[in-house]
């Protein structure tokens, strides 16, 4: 049964929090690059969530993103998660950031997860 394309979309304002600064990527008060990689990340994850069976998650298992643009403490970011191969247990995002005000791309690339079940993988860290 083929699976149909899912996309999230979520919005976000750049906070002190969130600077390159703050999070230890740097040392500018502009959007640091592991956060928005978690933005981005958070939206693959509401993409995938419908689609999940009981008892299982996803894990991120590749990431390839390009942050293209510095984004200011205030600035509107809109990130984006679209579903573009399902394999089984493999789902394949695009992935883009834009600033709303002005659309600038922030960032664009692809994030892969593969759904798991929550047990059996926490299960083999113990």
């Amino acid at each position: 049964m083929a699976q149909t394309p899912t996309t999230t979309t979520l919005s976000y304002v750049v906070g002190e929090e969130d600077t390159a600064a703050a999070v230890g990527s740097g040392t500018l008060p502009v959007l640091g690059t592991p956060r928005l990689l978690a933005w981005l990340e958070a939206a693959t994850c509401a993409a995938v969530e419908p689609t999940l069976p009981a008892g299982s998650t996803s894990v991120g298992t590749r990431v390839q993103v390009d942050h293209l643009v510095a984004s200011p403490v205030g600035a509107e970011v809109e990130v984006s998660a679209s579903s573009s191969y399902v394999d089984g247990r493999l789902h394949r995002f695009t992935v883009s950031a834009r600033h709303t005000g002005d659309g600038k791309v922030v960032a664009a690339g692809e994030i892969t997860r593969v759904v798991v079940d929550a047990e059996r993988f926490l299960a083999r860290l113990r």
